[in-house]
């Protein structure tokens, strides 16, 4: 990893940055200390930011001081940047850097700096400053409007009273929208909004933290059971209380149950409860996620998941996958549970060779990847119709050394180059040409 991050090709670094294992802190500082490329600095805070990676002291100094301002504006919204980083940065010369600090640094500045913000020349800060103070201090429709501010204040801000009840009421759609997901309205308005005849109002009503859940059963909601979803900030604070999440595990919303099924760890009660769940992506967030998955779930969903670019092996590569037992597929008309057969421990050779010839492309690919595979048979699997299972048989280890030299060759010298057999004498030659 070290001699990753250190290598002199930026290609290189920035490939392991996203390589496991994670970035350290410190790996994190000596990659910001020795990048001397202006827009690579930068490239390399925003992935800080979007990660929500820690830095140590000295990469903060050096982003916070960053000659360009977009790199300080990113450094502002870093994972754990000092305070008094922050408050430089809202005070910055740049507007755009004193909009992104105004948020994070607001806590830690005096009553000045927060007033130099609020009357600051430039809209943006202006705006970013307004909001953040109008979470302690109350909004009125009329410095609403004045100011200009979007829909989307009405979620973050603490409002007045007569406001917020006015656009409950005769507030445009998108506003309403906005308001039903604010933390800090009274309860007869959340009760107006969970009626409203908009099914956007009614939806984020419906996925509040506050509610009972028998208030959540009685809102009408209209969930797309094929929308992509995310796991809920405030069901994931709760993954390690035992009591909440037998509570939501029981709720009438769907993706309230999806996001408690994105808990490492679960009650054994939980777990049963959501393995039979009537929405399947319960239970599919429920293999990739949860330790506790049991191991019929994982049949079952296999037979109809083949993988995502985050949890792209599972349910398969769950240690509560079973292994045992799985020779009875080998004869299924099912491809996905036919290949299953070649995981059992009491698989053959033999069952080897006969799906390297099987009719179906994902049989065969799995042929192709065991390393119980003839040469005979990978040799022939190069010539595979489907080109992945032609990349595994490039790659097995089986291979011929007179074969693999004349894969170098060819169009599949990207993939030869990656077999593990080739000698250490080659790949140094193919580094000399890479670099010559």
């Amino acid at each position: 990893m070290d001699a990753g991050l250190t290598h002199p090709e930026w290609r290189v670094r920035s490939r392991f940055i996203d390589a496991p294992p994670p970035v350290t802190p410190e790996q994190w500082t000596r990659l910001v200390l020795a990048e001397q490329d202006p827009r690579r600095r930068w490239i390399l805070a925003t992935y800080a930011v979007d990660r929500r990676e820690e830095l140590t002291g000295p990469a903060y100094e050096q982003l916070a001081a960053d000659p360009a301002a977009r790199t300080r504006a990113e450094a502002a919204r870093l994972t754990g940047l000092p305070a008094r980083l922050l408050t430089a940065l809202a005070a910055d010369p740049e507007p755009g850097v004193r909009a992104s600090a105004c948020r994070p640094a607001w806590p830690h500045l005096d009553g000045a700096a927060r007033q130099k913000l609020l009357a600051d020349a430039d809209p943006a800060v202006r705006t970013a400053a307004r909001l953040r103070h109008h979470e302690e201090h109350p909004l009125s429709r009329a410095v609403f409007e004045t100011e200009g501010l979007e829909a989307k204040a009405l979620e973050g801000c603490r409002l007045e009273r007569d406001f917020a009840e006015g656009l409950a009421r005769r507030g445009r759609a998108d506003q309403r929208r906005e308001l039903a997901g604010n933390p800090r309205l009274d309860p007869d308005l959340i009760a107006l909004l969970a009626g409203d005849p908009d099914a956007g109002v009614r939806y984020r009503v419906s996925v509040r933290p506050d509610l009972t859940e028998a208030q959540r059963a009685d809102i009408r909601i209209e969930p797309d059971p094929g929308a992509r979803t995310y796991a809920f900030d405030w069901v994931v604070a709760l993954h390690d209380d035992p009591g909440a999440m037998r509570r939501l595990a029981a709720s009438s919303h769907p993706f309230i149950r999806r996001s408690v099924a994105r808990a490492r760890r679960l009650p054994k009660d939980v777990v049963e409860v959501l393995a039979r769940d009537e929405d399947r992506v319960v239970q599919l967030f429920l293999a990739e996620s949860c330790d506790d998955a049991p191991a019929d779930m994982l049949l079952r969903v296999w037979r109809w998941w083949t993988g995502s670019l985050t949890h792209p092996d599972r349910p398969r590569s769950h240690p509560n996958f079973p292994r045992n037992g799985l020779l009875r597929h080998a004869g299924d008309p099912d491809p996905r549970m036919r290949r299953l057969a070649l995981d059992d421990p009491a698989s053959t050779a033999g069952l080897v060779e006969r799906f390297s010839r099987d009719a179906d492309g994902e049989a065969r690919l799995r042929a192709a990847q065991d390393p119980r595979l003839t040469a005979a048979s990978a040799v022939l699997l190069l010539d595979d119709p489907e080109a992945l299972v032609r990349r595994a048989a490039a790659l097995h280890p089986r291979l011929p050394a007179r074969v693999l030299a004349r894969l170098l060759r060819d169009e599949a010298a990207e993939t030869a180059a990656a077999h593990p057999s080739l000698p250490a004498g080659v790949m140094r030659d193919m580094l000399r040409r890479l670099a010559s």
